[in-house]
């Protein structure tokens, strides 16, 4: 009996042994297979759900299922999935397949794109060809598709065909020369605007979608355009007393003049009598030489009384000769911005315009923003706004912060009163614009609008709001607001693990989760209301729970005054939960290093879990490893955790070749998929099927020390790795890529306990980096080296503390170099410019090190090309698989590669 139960036993382990020898071991040329889930949505009864497949540089396929049939099916190059709200018709838009449309932008032809909608009843569809924009009437029963412009249209005729499908009859109407259109919230009326050749019948329109008559509200051989409904912000149970006024500017182009001339005609009544008021900028108040713009948004105010728009300069059109100016950017150090910023911005600043107010009923112009007071926000108080005034405030090195003086503006006169000097962070406004938060100091202030008050809410708390963990040497920021009650008495913020009620007069503080501290669960209230402004306290609040050293996730649920109860908390991630509107059904994806985040069905109290897709069924086929947290404490006594990936043919107490891959805090990615696609990154599944440990730990910084905070770190992650037995201590690289490129750049001058190192776009010259550009904003780095990701310390410059700059600097410890190195960069890029990789190229071949350079031409900061990635992604595996694994090494790794050579490089 015991024989045959030992070789039960021993079959057992034969077949399991068996079973992983038949896996496959993942390899680049295996990524086209993996698919990725995007445009995920759900029909308001929660009856269907849709979505599509993307593999790795292939086309979409839409899928459609029902969760009541279980019926799938599968729509090829379809994307851009909408259902009804009636849950009768589904829609979505095709196109041509990769290969055809990369053929077509080649050939600088149009890429086709065709609208359908189905019947989800029956085996009805209908398709529109050459679609720009599709919509459904927020009832239902009308779909709305404009087309693309006919290729032989006149280039100064904006207008093409809109089709307006009738579900109910399956009636089409077209109607012409359309350049806008936009269904009002309660589905009564169609509104559109028409561009035609020489702007005959230009004009705005409306269709009453009963009795289909069609209205000219304006006509003229005018420019239509920001068609904008009073309800286009409007919340469910606003409609019906909404979508009765629209506004819309009017205009002209002048030869001699930069700017168009608008009019801001608002119609009111549509729905019964239209009456027609118009905004020039003729009238009082308005500034001269300036105009309407058109590159403002048009928006009216929640009570319909105001509407919104922005205003602009004009400026004359002045002929210049090419030949006879120069061109030259003057730098003066008297600039608010640098010369590079200005470059940047020079669109955005250019189609800038200052809010304004037209009082509809009074027929009055009010200016709230100028050069003084440039940013005015939106609110729906009915008198007030809050401006901001960063203008004493511009500096080089404000990074991540935006330093401004606020002020509270008078709608109804364009008055302004100072509410506070040199606030760093502000939090939010109520939702009916009555409160806006704001940090001073320590303290949470809330500032009544209405009342012109401010109170310090935060005074009774028995904590402090700010986030005092947070790694950078400026202001700290708060933890942010999770909501307001609905009685409009209460605030509710965010704490590093509980959820705080505040009372807007600053009587009292109350932490309602309080289990959140206690278990280091990080609780935050969800929403999964899309329309929700207020928080009903009243019902059971939602809330998502991590476990920050567990790294657990998953729901609680609160009822205010009782203990959050889990609904579920698991060893896995969970995605943001979509609630089908009208049922009790909710969508969400679960993940961990070995599950892709596929979608799953359940009620709202996350019971009677469906799985929904299967994106990557093919993964049972390849060796894929597994996940491990491991704790450490540093030299300096902090305590850190990292995640370890464990190969796929793991055998406890074998030490296995290790890869270090890290940036700043990185064990909160213990749950995340390893998605293999081409990019310029390690992919933990390749090598983790191939053999290979991979860890990325957390990271601590201390100011004035970047290099040697991640060097400490990283070593004793290694030792702790070596101790436990994971990492064979002959056999451990590092790769990094940006800031955790200058991390590993420095580590290479420090230690030679690598085994080699591969390092990305790095700064690696601290010196000439401090005064170098950021590419894709303008911005000098004194910043991000001061305050930002170096931690230098506000005011540490090279010149003031040159000795902290060469201790930290990797270029000034370039003979200590031991290690075998790879650098990569691309020669644009926006982040870190490419000469610092150059830099440490040069250096280190002057010195005689061992280092190779892959330098992709006109890439940026991330490989973009794919061709490039797979490159990459080849080179460095090969680099790793050499100096960790022991196998030989590729001709391009020994001898290099001409470059009259390289187009002809035969991969190994």
């Amino acid at each position: 009996m015991n024989l045959n139960k030992y070789s039960i036993i021993l079959l057992l382990m034969i077949l399991v042994g068996n079973s992983y020898a038949q896996k496959k071991l993942l390899q680049l040329e295996d990524y086209s297979k993996w698919s990725r889930i995007v445009s995920p949505t759900t029909s308001s009864d929660g009856n269907w759900f849709a979505y599509a497949l993307r593999p790795n540089g292939g086309d979409d396929t839409l899928h459609l299922k029902s969760l009541a049939s279980e019926k799938l099916e599968r729509i090829p190059y379809a994307s851009s999935p909408t259902f009804s709200s009636s849950n009768a018709y589904f829609a979505y838009l095709t196109r041509p397949n990769k290969a055809e449309t990369e053929k077509l932008r080649k050939a600088r032809k149009p890429v086709p794109t065709t609208a359908h909608v189905k019947s989800l009843n029956s085996d009805h569809k209908f398709s529109v060809e050459r679609a720009n924009r599709m919509a459904f009437s927020n009832d239902g029963k009308f779909w709305a598709v404009l087309k693309d412009k006919a290729e032989n249209a006149k280039s100064d005729v904006r207008g093409s065909d809109l089709v307006l499908y009738d579900l109910s009859t399956k009636t089409a109407l077209n109607l012409g020369n359309v350049v806008e259109f936009a269904f009002n919230q309660k589905s009564s009326h169609l509104a559109y605007l028409v561009d035609a050749e020489d702007q005959i019948g230009n004009g705005v329109f409306i269709l009453d979608l009963k009795s289909m008559a069609t209205k000219s509200l304006d006509s003229d051989k005018a420019i239509y355009q920001s068609l904008t409904w009073d309800d286009a912000q409007a919340k469910k149970a606003e409609w019906s007393s909404k979508g009765n006024q629209l506004a819309v500017l009017k205009g002209n182009k002048v030869d001699s003049l930069i700017h168009q001339n608008n009019e801001l005609i608002v119609f009111t009544a549509v729905d019964k009598a239209p009456v027609k008021k118009v905004l020039s900028n003729k009238v009082n108040g308005f500034p001269d030489d300036y105009v309407i713009s058109e590159k403002g948004r048009l928006s009216f105010s929640n009570d319909g009384k105001t509407v919104g728009l922005g205003i602009k300069e004009q400026e004359a059109k002045v002929k210049m000769s090419k030949d006879t100016i120069a061109n030259v950017d003057v730098w003066h150090w008297k600039d608010d911005y640098i010369q590079s910023v200005q470059i940047v911005r020079a669109n955005r600043d250019k189609n800038y315009t200052y809010n304004a107010i037209y009082h509809v009923a009074d027929d009055k112009f009010v200016r709230l923003a100028d050069d003084d007071l440039k940013y005015v926000m939106d609110s729906k108080h009915p008198q007030y706004r809050i401006g901001r005034d960063d203008n004493p405030y511009i500096s080089d090195v404000n990074w991540g912060i935006s330093p401004a003086d606020l002020y509270r503006v008078d709608i109804n006169n364009g008055s302004r009163k100072k509410i506070e000097d040199l606030v760093i962070r502000t939090l939010e406004s109520s939702p009916d614009g009555r409160y806006y938060l704001y940090q001073k100091d320590t303290a949470i202030i809330a500032y009544d609008l209405q009342t012109d008050k401010k109170t310090n809410i935060s005074e009774k708390a028995a904590v402090i709001f700010m986030d005092m963990e947070h790694p950078y040497p400026h202001e700290n920021p708060t933890f942010g607001v999770a909501g307001w009650t609905k009685d409009g008495k209460n605030v509710i913020l965010n704490h590093k693990y509980d959820l705080w009620m505040l009372v807007l007069d600053g009587s009292k503080a109350e932490n309602i989760t309080k289990i959140g501290d206690q278990q280091e669960i990080r609780l935050r209230y969800i929403s999964l209301d899309s329309e929700e402004e207020w928080i009903d306290t009243k019902k059971p609040l939602l809330l998502t729970a991590y476990g920050d050293k567990t790294k657990k996730e998953g729901f609680f649920e609160l009822n205010l005054g009782s203990q959050p109860k889990a609904l579920v908390y698991e060893d896995m991630s969970y995605g943001r939960p979509m609630k089908a509107e009208n049922s009790d059904k909710v969508f969400f994806t679960k993940q961990t290093f070995v599950d892709y985040p596929d979608y799953y069905a359940a009620n709202s109290k996350f019971n009677g879990q469906k799985k929904l897709t299967d994106a990557n069924p093919q993964q049972v086929e390849y060796a894929w490893g597994s996940r491990k947290l491991v704790d450490f404490t540093d030299s300096r006594g902090n305590k850190l955790q990292g995640t370890m990936t464990l190969p796929a043919d793991y055998e406890e107490g074998k030490a296995y070749p290790t890869i270090i891959y890290f940036y700043e805090t990185m064990s909160e990615r213990h749950h995340q998929y390893s998605m293999p696609v081409y990019d310029d990154r390690p992919h933990f599944s390749t090598y983790a099927s191939n053999g290979y440990v991979i860890f990325m730990p957390d990271i601590v910084f201390e100011e004035g020390k970047p290099g040697t905070s991640s060097l400490d770190v990283i070593t004793s992650a290694a030792k702790e790795l070596i101790k436990q037995g994971y990492a064979d201590e002959n056999n451990i690289g590092l790769q990094g890529h940006s800031w955790s490129g200058y991390q590993t750049s420095f580590i290479l001058t420090q230690t030679d306990m690598f085994k080699c190192i591969v390092t990305g776009a790095p700064p690696t010259n601290l010196e000439s980096f401090y005064n170098n550009i950021y590419g894709s904003s303008g911005t000098v780095h004194h910043g991000i080296m001061e305050i930002g990701q170096v931690r230098m310390g506000y005011g540490v410059t090279p010149w003031t503390h040159r000795e902290i700059y060469q201790r930290e600097n990797p270029m000034f410890h370039i003979p200590n170099i031991k290690t075998p190195f790879m650098i990569l960069h691309g020669t644009k890029d926006g982040a870190v410019d490419w000469s610092q990789g150059l830099e440490l190229y040069n250096a280190a071949r002057r010195m005689g090190k061992e280092v190779i350079f892959l330098s992709y031409p006109n890439e940026g900061h991330h490989l973009a090309n794919e061709a490039n990635q797979k490159d990459f992604q080849r080179r460095m595996k090969e680099y790793f698989d050499h100096h960790l694994m022991n196998k030989p090494a590729p001709e391009w790794m020994e001898k290099g590669v001409p470059h009259l050579k390289k187009l002809y490089e035969k991969a190994d």
